[in-house]
């Protein structure tokens, strides 16, 4: 076994997404002791759950049940976690430039830096729009549509002043379309204003909601979106953002105090600094999640392009993600013990979209799932993620957090 010093080799992971921190989970379990010296490097101290973020946004769902302590589920004698933002790699040089002008050196880099929004050209997206890409933009949405409805029950409000839009119908758009259309029930019984007054508009520029989705599930979650009350708009793509709201075809507005965008998203820009033919900041990898010019680095998530045996490009999930991090991780050991890598294959297990609190639609194993069969299916789901990463032990603590959420906001309503 290999003391602690020179002879360990150095293993950087960017990034404490599902692909980061799944990777780091699995090494510190499959790891001897001293074997090597893992960093995983995080802007913030917490792991957010991204399926669970359009809940946040909504404001079903309480901050701390998308938030995990990274520190407690780390075994700090195996991985040490450096709270900082990357600012640089060196790739020659083999070092990663953090907060501070300092420096990490590296054997094995890992980088999990996750997505930024794509706005495919259009203008204002980054200045006027909202986006549901962390935990603090999601926060940033729910204070603005509660003090919509803060602001309602004190005057009155024109039509266009209770118009939420959302921009985009893939899987965050819908997810946060069916959630907010359950939340909106409850802030009018609360705040005493007409459910008839606010409007929902969830806008896509294809031809159909969840774009490359299973049509038919794609029909049925367009038909309880709106029969939760949400507009739906295909074919409609935004021209342009304004500080008032958006701009269509015809030069036609839509007023709004909240739009969202979730129209897609792009590699982060610090993985297209690598010298490697990308897709909308994507780089593609080889059979084993590594950029071709680069034997030393590995790239998950997001920002990674991984091409199926039919030739598309398989999708940017959490699912594959996570597989991709404990697959890096198998293949780090092997680089380590002298052993050969393994080439990585997806096992799509299925894919659930939610449609609100007790509605869902997917393919599970090959077979189609409906309504709240779907949305208990997609619950143990996420609660099966909690687990891998942090035993019962984390699945019980946000399961308890939940629980207070829905008691609090039953209370809240019958006070009102």
């Amino acid at each position: 076994m290999a003391r602690m010093g020179d002879m360990q080799k150095k293993i950087v992971i960017l990034g404490a997404g599902y692909g980061g921190l799944s990777t780091a989970v699995a090494l510190q379990k499959k790891m001897k002791l001293h074997e090597a010296d893992v960093t995983l490097v995080n802007k913030n101290s917490y792991h957010h759950v991204t399926t669970w973020l359009h809940e946040l946004a909504a404001g079903t769902s309480p901050m701390d049940k998308c938030m995990v302590d990274i520190e407690s589920i780390l075994q700090q004698s195996k991985v040490k976690l450096v709270k900082s933002e990357v600012k640089s790699i060196d790739f020659e040089k083999k070092k990663v430039l953090i907060n501070g002008d300092r420096s990490l050196s590296y054997d094995y880099l890992v980088m999990a830096l996750g997505s930024e929004t794509e706005t495919f050209g259009v203008p204002g997206v980054k200045e006027y729009t909202y986006s549901i890409r962390s935990i603090q933009s999601a926060v940033s949405i729910r204070d603005q549509i509660e003090q919509v409805f803060r602001k309602g029950r004190l005057q009155s409000l024109q039509r266009e002043e209770l118009q939420f839009i959302i921009c985009g119908s893939g899987f965050t758009g819908v997810e946060f379309a069916g959630e907010l259309a359950d939340r909106v029930d409850e802030l009018c019984q609360e705040y005493g204003i007409d459910r008839e007054k606010v409007q929902i508009l969830n806008l896509e520029a294809s031809p159909y909601v969840l774009p490359g989705f299973d049509p038919e599930l794609a029909e049925y979650a367009k038909s309880v979106l709106q029969k939760k009350g949400v507009d739906v708009k295909t074919s409609t793509p935004v021209q342009a953002c304004t500080p008032r709201g958006i701009v269509i075809k015809d030069k036609k507005e839509f007023n709004s105090p909240a739009v969202v965008w979730t129209a897609g998203v792009r590699g982060h820009f610090l993985t297209g600094r690598i010298e490697s033919e990308a897709v909308r900041g994507r780089l593609k990898v080889d059979d084993f999640l590594r950029p071709y010019e680069r034997e030393d680095v590995f790239v998950l998530g997001d920002s990674a392009v991984v091409f199926s045996e039919k030739g598309s490009p398989y999708p940017p999930t959490a699912q594959i993600a996570v597989q991709q991090g404990y697959h890096c991780a198998q293949n780090l050991l092997a680089l380590l013990r002298g052993k050969k890598m393994q080439v990585f294959k997806p096992k799509i297990k299925g894919t659930i979209v939610s449609i609100g609190k007790k509605e869902a639609a997917g393919i599970i194993f090959g077979r189609k799932v409906f309504g709240s069969k779907a949305a208990l299916v997609k619950r143990f789901v996420d609660y099966h993620y909690l687990f891998r990463i942090g035993g019962v032990r984390l699945v019980l603590e946000k399961l308890k957090v939940g629980e207070k959420q829905r008691e609090q906001r039953s209370d809240s309503l019958l006070d009102h």
